[in-house]
């Protein structure tokens, strides 16, 4: 440990110990005793105002920035502000955070159980000696403006509204003297993260997995690779890299577009059971390397709202049946559209006889119906028309597909298979988007072509 160590840990016992309001300092706090990678200290002991860090997965990002807001919030007495993607990732930043604060014995009390301002956004916080706050919250452009302090904005490259968010964060940022991380991995071109990697103002770390392993972190670079079995999965998620997303079916712009940080892939049993639901299902069935995705939307009025998204890793038929039978057994459901494909025949099949045909229809992928159903789910993205949560490995899925059209001019989509799947999850929403537009009453018609989707003369391409 160096001289710039031990002055930041001297510091931040000063600064404990002058602190009278509030939870009773220990005095004790020491970033010394927190083993970590050498560019996870650098990054903790910075003393940089604003930061863009571009840091593969699994590389330590919520352990690394909760630690520094932390730090920086008892050296500068200020509030911190951690503003993630949804209160998932939200949830998981401030916990961290805590744990810290238990490892370096600083008091501190931790509140998950407040809301924003008369919102449905969870508030978290964590109160430390002198009055100093951290603050959780999902982010989105009321929040960004709700609070002053220093902030970290988390995975900012999947923030839905990155720009609002920012127009709404830095003019305070820039008066208050406050400081500013941004991090995240890659996810494409289109986002302001991408965009912001060329700003002067920054000092910028780029730590890839390779990186990280060099400088000290645990990880297994060949099995992590053979894991993933996806060589721009791998380039982007692990190597930093800012791929083009021009060949893919599904952009990250768009699909961030869909997302509702409220939104959870937990089933909504309230929902479901609500008087007067509307609900319909859609299940792409995998077996072997694939797995089964069922994939819950609720319909009111135009608009598609997932109520939850279940997704069974080689389990068996019998085990899937019990699963999607226990979904079908509500009255809400209308209408469910299953994967009758190779081996979705004999549960589709078995789900027809259980629950009637007018209830559940096996679908046989063909080139055409592919089309059809590819091209209703981006329309109802284009249009707003779906609303799904934030998850990174529905981001992934739904991103994984791409449109190709060969020499002879027919179109085929496809998906790498990875050990996550080829688009499960895509095709499963696909599926229950068509139940609903198949239901009576949808007034989706103009969207069933029967064939190839005529994009051309809807304006997507």
């Amino acid at each position: 440990m160096g001289a710039e160590s031990d002055n930041v840990n001297s510091q931040i016992r000063g600064a404990a110990d002058r602190q009278s309001d509030g939870p009773e300092p220990s005095g004790n706090a020491n970033i010394a005793a927190l083993p970590m990678p050498a560019y996870q200290r650098r990054m903790v002991e910075s003393a940089s105002r604003f930061t863009w860090n571009c840091w593969a997965r699994q590389t330590g990002k919520s352990f690394t920035f909760s630690l520094r807001r932390l730090v920086r919030g008892l050296l500068r007495r200020r509030t911190q502000i951690v503003l993630s993607a949804g209160e998932r990732q939200s949830r998981e930043v401030m916990e961290k955070a805590y744990l810290h604060c238990q490892a370096l014995k600083i008091a501190a009390e931790f509140r998950g159980d407040g809301y924003f301002r008369n919102t449905s956004y969870r508030q978290l916080e964590i109160r430390l000696p002198g009055g100093v706050r951290i603050i959780g919250l999902p982010a989105n452009p009321l929040t960004a403006r709700g609070f002053t302090g220093d902030v970290f904005l988390d995975e900012f490259a999947m923030h839905q509204e990155d720009e609002a968010v920012w127009a709404a964060l830095y003019p305070s940022i820039l008066r208050g003297r406050g400081e500013l991380d941004v991090c995240s991995t890659p996810r494409g071109v289109k986002n302001l993260f991408a965009r912001l990697r060329d700003n002067a103002r920054f000092e910028r770390t780029t730590v890839t997995l390779g990186q990280a392993i060099a400088e000290g972190l645990e990880a297994d670079a060949t099995e992590l690779r053979e894991a993933i079995g996806d060589e721009l999965i791998w380039r982007q998620e692990m190597c930093c890299e800012f791929v083009d997303e021009a060949t893919s079916f599904m952009p990250y712009e768009l699909i961030r577009r869909c997302q509702e940080v409220r939104l959870s892939t937990t089933v909504d049993w309230l929902a479901m059971q609500r008087a007067g639901a509307d609900v319909y299902v859609g299940v792409d069935v995998g077996r072997v390397r694939d797995v089964t995705a069922v994939w819950i939307v609720e319909r009111g009025g135009e608009l598609l709202e997932t109520r939850g998204v279940l997704v069974m890793e080689r389990a068996s038929f019998e085990e899937q049946e019990r699963v999607i039978g226990e979904v079908l057994g509500h009255r809400s459901v209308r209408r469910c559209c299953v994967d009758a494909t190779g081996l979705g025949m004999q549960l589709a099949e078995r789900l027809v006889r259980r629950f009637g045909s007018y209830r559940v229809e096996g679908m046989t992928f063909t080139a055409g119906l592919k089309s059809e159903l590819a091209g209703r789910l981006r329309m109802l993205a284009e249009t707003g028309r779906i609303r799904i949560p934030v998850e990174d490995a529905i981001e992934r899925d739904w991103h994984s597909l791409t449109r190709v059209v060969s020499r002879s001019g027919h179109v085929r989509y496809e998906a790498d298979r990875a050990a996550g799947g080829h688009a499960d999850r895509f095709w499963a929403a696909a599926l229950a988007a068509h139940a609903a537009a198949r239901h009576v009453g949808c007034g989706d018609g103009e969207y069933l072509t029967g064939g190839a989707a005529r994009f051309a003369r809807q304006g997507v391409w």
